[in-house]
């Protein structure tokens, strides 16, 4: 290496004089011993790469530790890496596919024989432990196609991706003691930096993710910066477990699912009450503003899917039929059939805005891989709307529309966060008219003072969009409402109105979701409240437990007195202790429980014990019905 000077810039703008072939690590040992030892990888001139690769140019560089991004990806990466070489030194036999950074951790692609059971996760662990004990160096090396073929000979998986790595692209391997594998990089400078990890489970993949290709042992893991940072994970996945709307909805007996219908929910009574309040909250809002409720067919002829578009985006994902040798689909969404009910009547610009709205079943075809509870079905309920409207009351309209979404969500309590979401690569239609119509939602967001994220090429394919993300009990984030500008699909149906100079010209639809999937959004409330609804969404919203026997009249008396002011109540007559009849209650997570003995018969009163809470309260029984009552027309949160 020559002793040429090069300049390095910091990110403050300060600039200092190094020697050409200089790394990363002699700069930040220049800088500080402490910085040296904190520093995870970096950049140079934008790009991430090791602490040990040489820079031989003048360049602006960046060092990241732990606590960012980049470094808490790398640490992931590194990790990936770490298992593998436990699982080669433990089965040497094994060959490995990929090893990818998911969203807190890890997984590693491998082929082996032998099945791997949780008592062999904890065998690995403790030898990635021993790897992470011995600090080994990580080393970056660029070898020939020739020699990677040479050195991975006995790997198929490994060919395969070798062969997939264009010819002209350079060939990097990782060293670390007996173990190299085939990266892009980059990695932490050594073994001892990976410290805070656990793995989770193994599960099935096919190789590539292609149901053709040979089924291989996924092994996951989660990694993180410091001890506090795992150990507040795995806190919040035993939280997230006990939130799990699949074993609440069973416990809860809300839904159901048959091998008979794949993918497709069954709602039990319970489910069916919740949804129908859902549907009621959102219809009784829609219809004070003035939205028209309307039903389309769940199937239509495939030339309609072909008219607007769908079909070149979504065919692999629908369903189909032959109906008098015609080809028909279930519908994956609302948007077609509201453009026929718009074009069967003329209209005037009187008539606009038009806010049609539908709770509209829809079916799409999903992966049995992809399939989870309520969050990822094949069959939905979606609560469309399509508002028709003239240029000038775009802006006025999407307002109102984050009005209702804004209402909606402060009922539930949730917080959220914006996103709009530009121009996708498949897009359909007019740059022009995309260009406008991401100006207007920008403007719109702008104006109203709200704060948003961009999120470039992310848009539906018939035009850009806002996007809704909500933040349950557990800060998990969910995409439900959105709001979509579209110039595209009255331009594919040929629709017009009149406007004053009664000249036909085009309106603008915005599509509209509250809740998106209402079946989505029921499973993330579940895990929301952890299946504790509020006292309105509540399947049963009463139980009434007598004393004893000779109480019965009294508490069939006040179950009547609360179904005559449709609450829903149940009485538990069973002949169980009442302990433990109390205990059921709280286990199903009912809002009240009303106890009832000599006491509350003679005054006319009952003890109340509301969920998750251990006082009780005596008190007249029309002033608990009136309180109940307002509750409900409140549509007051529970104590989380």
């Amino acid at each position: 290496m020559s002793n040429q000077e090069i300049s390095i810039q910091f990110p403050d703008g300060k600039q200092q004089v190094f020697t050409q072939g200089v790394t990363l690590t002699d700069i930040a040992q220049a800088i500080s011993p402490a910085l040296r030892k904190k520093a995870i990888a970096g950049s140079v001139n934008g790009t991430i790469v090791d602490l040990t690769r040489p820079i031989l140019t003048d360049a602006q560089i960046k060092l990241f530790d732990v606590s960012s991004q980049v470094g808490i990806e790398v640490i992931r990466h590194s990790s990936a890496h770490l298992l593998a070489q436990a699982m080669k030194r433990l089965y040497p036999e094994a060959k490995f596919g990929v090893g990818p950074v998911i969203d807190n951790g890890f997984y590693y692609d491998i082929d082996l024989a032998q099945a791997l059971v949780p008592s062999d996760l904890q065998k690995i662990e403790k030898m990635m432990n021993r790897i992470v004990q011995e600090n080994i160096q990580i080393q970056r090396k660029e070898v020939t196609r020739e020699e990677a073929i040479r050195m991975f000979q006995h790997d198929h998986l490994k060919l395969e991706l070798l062969a997939d790595i264009p010819e002209n692209e350079v060939i990097t391997l990782y060293e670390q003691g007996d173990f190299y594998d085939l990266c892009r990089g980059p990695h932490v400078p050594t073994t001892g930096k990976l410290q805070h990890f656990q793995l989770m489970h193994v599960s099935g993949a096919y190789w590539k993710g292609n149901s053709q290709n040979q089924m291989l042992q996924r092994i996951y893991g989660i990694a993180f910066a410091t001890k506090e940072e795992l150990q507040d994970y795995l806190v919040f996945l035993d939280e997230a477990d006990k939130r799990n709307h699949r074993k609440l909805g069973k416990e809860l007996e809300l839904f159901m699912f048959s091998e008979e219908a794949p993918g497709m929910p069954f709602y039990l009574a319970n489910g069916q009450i919740v949804r129908y309040e859902l549907e009621s909250f959102l219809r009784n809002l829609q219809t004070t503003y003035d939205y028209q409720e309307v039903r389309t067919p769940f199937m239509m002829n495939q030339r309609l899917w072909e008219q607007s578009g769908h079909w070149d985006h979504y065919k692999d994902n629908m369903y189909f039929t032959h109906v008098d040798k015609q080809s028909f689909a279930l519908k994956p969404m609302n948007c077609p059939g509201h453009m026929l009910i718009f074009k069967n009547k003329r209209h005037s610009y009187r008539d606009l805005p038009i806010r049609m709205a539908e709770f509209g079943q829809v079916h799409r075809h999903e992966f049995s891989g992809a399939l989870n509870g309520l969050l990822r079905v094949r069959t939905f309920c979606q609560d469309d709307a399509h508002i028709f409207v003239t240029p000038e009351q775009i802006e006025d309209e999407i307002n109102l529309a984050l009005k209702i979404i804004d209402h909606i969500y402060q009922v539930f309590g949730f917080q959220y966060e914006i996103e709009l979401s530009t121009r996708p690569a498949d897009f359909m239609g007019d740059i022009e008219l995309w260009h406008e119509a991401e100006t207007a939602l920008a403007n719109v967001l702008h104006h109203a003072g709200y704060a948003y994220k961009m999120n470039e090429g992310d848009g539906a394919f018939y035009g850009p969009k806002i996007d809704i993300h909500i933040k349950d009990a557990i800060n998990r984030s969910h995409q439900c409402a959105t709001i979509q500008l579209d110039f595209q699909l009255p331009e594919k149906f040929d629709l017009t109105y009149l406007n004053e100079h009664n000249e036909k010209v085009r309106p603008v639809v915005i599509h509209r979701a509250v809740f998106g999937s209402i079946d989505r959004f029921l499973g993330i409330l579940i895990e929301h409240f952890g299946g504790a609804f509020p006292t309105w969404l509540a399947p049963q919203q009463v139980i009434v437990i007598g004393v004893a026997d000779s109480h019965q009249q009294y508490v069939e008396q006040v179950a009547q007195v609360l179904a005559n002011e449709h609450i829903r109540v149940r009485v538990d007559n069973r002949q169980e202790k009442l302990g433990k009849k109390i205990r059921d209650a709280q286990m199903k997570k009912i809002p009240y429980i009303l106890v009832l003995g000599d006491v509350e018969r003679d005054n006319q009163s009952v003890t109340v014990r509301k969920y998750n809470q251990q006082v009780l309260n005596e008190k007249p029984l029309q002033q608990f019905v009136e309180e109940l009552k307002g509750e409900i027309l409140q549509k007051a949160l529970p104590i989380m």
